[in-house]
């Protein structure tokens, strides 16, 4: 899983590095544009968040049926959601631009990247899905090899695109766009084989979509609706964070962009931690080991403040190479510089929260706290703060940078808190 998580991590870094060498114009336009991506992802993953709060447990009861109809409900619900995505950048780019920046050549460029890269959306609700159930069922070795083809033909066409390489037309953002749309071409056209030709776990074909059962579609809603609300404000929360910095000028929303991909990049085994301890807790839940699953909880939890830490000190210790990387202003590196400080003790606290909220509390069935939680401290906190910072008191942009990633360490004391309660475990299947 942390495979996975670096693969996928990957491909933005590679986009970042190659658009970050064109100009800080083109840089900031893809990194706010693909705020749409993201809001859509996080919605992806509470659906199979949801999902696999089921799956985990059914699969500890062998039950590949019960789990088939999940697929299915998960299938119908993202295929949804992506279509109406698709429809809404394609007919309002502009709009959605403005969102985020007031600066006429950022949207301008971010215009271009959306009207490609909104045709990736329905792709992608059909591979993340399916990779995310196969993960519930200890089937993770499909979604390394599936990401892993996915960066190689990003980058090599890319490179070609952005730059014109080899003969091939000098496109710049648009490069980078069709790159994008390609390689979720062929994340799915992988996934199709896979699921046609070697899954003998789970036989999920098109007329699966039809299958129903109305226990298990109140189940998936009563477990996956507040999952995937939770996800969506936490996702809607760090794009109005991009509202915020994308309003304090092109070179803070640069410098921003890198260092949420630093920390993503940092934070790949903590996340995979956090999957990996969904899946083991509800597995050893669903065969009815509570003790067990108790016992996983600890161990897990020990794990992601050691990644976690591991983490910080990478970003620390690479601040000076990651600078030096990109073609920025001096203004820029100067923001750069301070945003991977504050992103170190961040990325420490996010593997801790993000193994207790996604791990051990959605693993034992406790799919409500976390909204609680991410709305209380992003909405209630670092969000409503930090507009007030930025936009009332004009305080610096270091003073406002740190009030908007404050919310990872107002978490952790209540994390613990609800952790140590074990209101979080609970046996969800029928």
């Amino acid at each position: 899983m942390a495979l996975q998580n670096l693969i996928n991590v990957g491909i933005s870094s590679i986009d970042v590095l190659l658009l970050g060498r064109v100009s800080e114009t083109v840089l900031s336009a893809a990194s706010l544009a693909n705020q749409v991506q993201f809001i859509l992802t996080l919605i992806f993953f509470g659906l199979t968040s949801g999902a696999a709060v089921l799956t985990a447990q059914y699969w500890g009861k062998k039950d590949t049926d019960s789990i088939l109809k999940i697929t299915a409900i998960s299938m119908r619900f993202s295929l949804s959601v992506a279509a109406l995505f698709t429809l809404t950048v394609l007919v309002f780019p502009e709009q959605i631009m403005n969102i985020f920046t007031n600066e006429r050549p950022v949207i301008a460029e971010g215009v271009k990247y959306l009207r490609i890269i909104s045709f990736s959306y329905i792709l992608m609700s059909i591979t993340v899905i399916y990779l995310n159930i196969m993960r519930s069922v200890e089937r993770v070795v499909i979604s390394s090899v599936v990401y892993l083809i996915s960066l190689l033909s990003n980058v090599t066409i890319a490179s070609l695109l952005i730059f014109g390489l080899f003969g091939c037309p000098k496109l710049g953002i648009r490069g980078s766009a069709i790159a994008t749309l390609t390689s979720r071409g062929i994340e799915l056209l992988v996934v199709i084989i896979y699921a046609a030709k070697f899954n003998h776990v789970l036989r999920f074909k098109p007329s699966s979509l039809l299958l129903r059962d109305k226990y298990l579609f109140r189940d998936f809603l009563y477990y996956s609706v507040p999952v995937t609300i939770n996800e969506l404000m936490w996702g809607c929360g760090v794009a109005m964070n991009a509202v915020v910095i994308g309003h304090l000028g092109s070179s803070v929303v640069s410098a921003n962009s890198v260092a949420q991909i630093t920390r993503q990049l940092a934070l790949v085994i903590a996340f995979g931690l956090a999957n990996a301890t969904a899946i083991t807790i509800g597995k050893a839940i669903g065969e009815n080991h509570l003790q067990n699953a108790k016992i996983y909880a600890r161990r897990f939890i020990k794990l992601s403040i050691i990644a976690g830490g591991a983490g910080a000190i990478l970003i620390l210790a690479a601040r000076p190479m990651i600078i030096s990387a990109l073609n920025l202003a001096p203004t820029t590196q100067n923001h750069l510089s301070f945003m991977l400080f504050v992103m170190s003790y961040f990325s420490f606290a996010q593997a801790i929260n993000t193994t207790l909220i996604v791990g051990v509390f959605r693993g034992g069935g406790d799919t409500r706290f976390g909204l609680v939680l991410d709305t209380t401290t992003m909405w209630g906190g670092s969000i409503l703060m930090g507009a007030l910072a930025a936009f009332l008191f004009k305080w610096s942009v270091p003073v406002i940078y740190m009030i908007l990633m404050s919310d990872e360490i107002i978490k952790i004391p209540f994390s613990v808190l609800r952790y140590k309660s074990f209101k979080w475990l609970n046996n969800v299947t029928r």
